[in-house]
């Protein structure tokens, strides 16, 4: 097992108002209360709470119901029918899917639904509310969406699964303990665009409840719908008059003008978001006639183009809106539609805008009802369609094409110059600093953890061919960040649109770079023949730019993808042509990096000597210049080695060094890995229960980071060193549950392999000779299958063995070692 390669950076190596007192009318009305207006002000407040550890408020995330709900009594009596787990049929898991137009107030419904069945105790366990921004332009992806739902269950951020189907597992794994443990609980999936948001979240438990709000029907869900229409004539009145009332109980002009108040919800298309948006133009101007506003929302129906019907009135009334703001305002609403990320906070807007922006302006957007507040106090976000319709406005004007091109540019460079400025703690280095930057490593760490759902949209701009060279290079610097915190699917979406960025560039070193971090992203993410293939044409195109140190990385970088599809001797060979050609170049940091590669081919070869010879001045090296993680990675490798060579009890002592240290730079995996191998050397000492103990330990740390693949390396260790202690019945279970990792969560034929392989000696050992061969003879066809052949053939002769020998378990240990 070797560490983490050095990825490829993007430079290149060769030449105002209050919200106190807020509250909900209408079916998702906001209006504000502000020194402005007299009495008081209603709004609308959604709040998200997300926790690092396991907390019964996190799955009580459900939004405050609207106050003031009007109609939709028939669909809020089906909804409870179907969300009541009572009356499930036995095995069905009932999805009841909102679908209906944007605005047409699927949420407020699916919200108050939601408060009624919590109300009735329905769900024991809790409701957790989840948006999915299934039609901005970066929705969140399933994987996203199973990190946020994780993280409410009580899994830290830092520790969640790489992949999303990794994440689904433990999702479904996490849900049956919660339905054992509290009983049913209910999902609300809100602004979901397509079924493949959605079926990841469904869970496998019977007791609980997914309830899925979208603007398409969602069929292929399979699940039971309820469609959405537009408000009643009366009813879409009557919640006008509700609105007004409610922002002040003496506003009559719905009661006096009933026939232009009918005639204004017309024009919204009764609606309820265009109802709202148009009832917040008449709290912020009280003496405007309904008439007024109704003759004004009419003229404005003949500037729709793009959207369809429903989504007319919509449009009229944002322009409605957008024609009341000051230049200002209206600049900085515009800046803000371009935001990446469903949420921005000031120091983005200061970049967009070139200043920051004025208390007043943002004031005045929150009372338009054009943005709202975020999660957290300082950041902003905004409806879908009022970003699409701030986009749209962005386009029409070629000044503000420019404007806004210009915006996200500078976006681009602020976040660039940030993400550099944590390098400094991501990469320690000697000598490494950067004035202004952060305060520590905990401090970049959670800047780049608020921001990073933004990062990673804004990084996506380098496919767009007026930011593809601001966003290649920002885009770039963001690897060790995502390899830091094991977001390596995020790195694969990042580095496939620099490779589109750096096609249009028609720029061949940038394009390598990107091969080559999207080819180790891909090998995280245990996709091994992809990442192969990426690292590869990295090579050609440093090959046909003559540039050594280029190809040297995509060398080094082959070589460790190769190393985890176990073909070593092609490992081997790439890590020395790694070597020699960043020896050439001068990188020897990088190449100490390709003499630590070359040592873990020697380790899983049994070339001890060879490994200790790479790995000292590797070690020395990383010491000198201040990397402890690097020194922390060739330090355990090191004891590796030394036991390998019998030298147990200096191999001990460099374990215990490498956990000091992986715990020193905060690397609480890593710090668990060199936990496990000092647990086998002291196996190796014969101290079987000191080593118990410790595979224990690091088996619960991996267990409580969520690290599955770590955890199938440690289980069948584990194993090991039980059946040598006499206990065959657990090392059999162990084997069998790294078996099922192997093959349910990674598709890992050769994991799979060694896990059948290591569970028949323990069978053998237990008297079960029919169960010990068809678990090696699976062995031979999954190892065949992940063409280790030399460890079909070893596995071939265990069966032999046991054919020949009645006290198969003595033999097979001494075969297996």
């Amino acid at each position: 097992m070797r560490d983490d390669v050095e990825p490829v950076v993007g430079e290149r190596a060769d030449p105002g108002s209050r919200r106190a007192g807020a509250v909900t009318v209408g079916a998702d009305l906001v209006d504000f209360r502000g020194g402005r207006f007299h009495g008081d002000v209603v709004a609308k407040k959604v709040e998200h709470h997300h926790y690092t550890a396991p907390a019964t408020d996190a799955l009580q995330s459900l939004p405050a119901a609207a106050r003031g709900f009007v109609g939709r009594h028939d669909e809020l009596h089906a909804l409870l029918q179907s969300l009541d787990p009572a009356a499930s049929s036995h095995g069905t898991v009932v999805i009841s899917a909102v679908a209906g137009l944007g605005g047409v107030g699927k949420t407020a419904l699916a919200v108050r639904a939601a408060h009624i069945a919590k109300d009735r105790g329905l769900f024991p366990a809790g409701v957790v509310f989840l948006d999915l921004h299934g039609y901005d332009e970066t929705p969140v992806t399933p994987g996203e969406a199973l990190e946020q739902l994780l993280t409410a269950f009580g899994v830290p951020g830092e520790h969640m699964p790489a992949s999303a189907d990794a994440r689904a597992g433990l999702y479904r794994s996490v849900l049956t303990e919660i339905a054992e443990d509290r009983g049913a609980l209910l999902i609300v999936a809100d602004n979901a665009s397509r079924p493949s948001q959605v079926r990841p979240l469904l869970p496998g438990h019977p007791r609980h409840r997914v309830l899925v709000t979208s603007r398409d029907t969602l069929s292929q869900l399979g699940a039971q719908l309820l469609h959405l229409g537009v408000l009643p004539a009366q009813v879409a009145v009557e919640a006008l008059n509700t609105a007004l009332r409610t922002a002040d109980p003496r506003d009559s002009r719905v009661d006096r003008e009933e026939n232009e108040a009918q005639r204004l919800s017309a024009l919204c298309g009764h609606l309820p978001l265009a109802l709202h948006i148009a009832a917040a133009l008449l709290v912020n101007d009280p003496g405007k006639p309904v008439a007024e506003l109704a003759d004004e929302l009419a003229d404005a129906a003949t500037r729709i183009d793009q959207l369809d019907d429903g989504e007319r009135a919509i449009r009229a009334a944002f322009d409605m809106s957008y024609r009341r703001l000051d230049d200002g305002s209206a600049r900085l609403f515009r800046l803000l539609a371009l935001a990446p990320g469903p949420e921005v906070g000031m120091e983005a807007l200061t970049a967009l805008g070139g200043s920051t922006p004025a208390p007043r302006a943002l004031d005045t957007l929150v009372r338009a009802h054009l943005i709202e507040p975020g999660l957290s106090r300082g950041r902003w976000r905004m409806h879908d369609l009022v970003r699409v319709y701030g986009m749209a406005k962005t386009r029409e004007n070629a000044e503000f094409t420019d404007e806004g091109q210009a915006a996200r540019a500078r976006l681009l460079d602020q976040y660039h110059e940030r993400v550099l400025d944590s390098h400094v703690y991501l990469k320690p280095m000697s000598g490494h600093t950067r004035d202004g930057g952060f305060r520590d490593r905990e401090q970049a760490l959670r800047w780049l953890d608020t921001e990073r759902v933004g990062l990673v949209a804004a990084a996506q701009w380098a496919a767009d061919p007026a930011l593809a060279e601001p966003g290649v290079r920002f885009a770039l610097s963001l690897c060790h960040y995502l390899g830091w915190r094991n977001h390596f699917a995020d790195a694969a979406v990042v580095y496939r649109h620099v490779l589109d960025g750096a096609r249009l560039l028609q720029d061949p070193y940038y394009e390598g770079m990107a091969h080559d971090n999207l080819g180790i992203a891909l090998r995280h993410l245990r996709l091994l023949d992809e990442a192969m293939a990426a690292h590869r044409r990295a090579l050609e195109l440093f090959a046909e730019l003559d540039s050594p140190l280029g190809q040297g990385r995509a060398w080094y970088n082959l070589g460790s993808a190769l190393q985890e599809a176990h073909h070593h001797d092609q490992a081997l060979e790439a890590f020395e042509e790694a070597d020699g050609l960043l020896n050439e170049s001068g990188a020897q940091y990088t190449a100490a990096l390709a003499q630590n590669g070359r040592a873990t081919v020697h380790l899983k070869t049994g070339h001890f000597h060879k490994a200790l010879d790479c790995l000292n001045p590797a070690r020395d090296l990383f010491r000198s210049i201040g990397d402890m993680y690097l020194e922390a990675v060739t330090t355990n490798n090191l004891g590796r080695a030394r036991r390998g060579l019998g030298h147990l009890d200096e191999s001990r002592l460099d374990h215990a060094r490498a956990m000091e240290l992986f715990q020193a730079v905060g690397h609480d995996q890593r710090a668990a890995i060199a936990r496990n191998d000092h647990a086998l050397t002291l196996r190796a000492m014969g101290r079987l229960q000191q080593a118990l103990v410790e595979h224990a330990e690091a088996l619960r740390a991996v267990r409580e980071q969520r690290a599955q693949y770590r955890e199938a390396i440690i289980l069948n260790d584990l194993g090991v060193t039980l059946r040598r202690a006499g206990r065959h019945e657990e090392a059999a279970e162990c084997h069998r549950s790294a078996l099922t990792l192997h093959r349910d969560v990674f598709s890992d034929p050769h994991g799979q392999a060694r896990s059948l392989d290591l569970y028949a000696v323990a069978a053998l050992a237990l008297g079960r000779s029919d169960d010990a061969l068809r678990a090696w003879g699976d062995a031979v066809r999954l190892y065949r299958e992940a063409d280790a052949e030399d460890a079909a053939q070893a596995a071939l002769r265990r069966i032999e063995g046991a054919g020949r020998d009645a006290r198969g378990p003595r033999s097979q240990e001494a075969a297996h070692g």
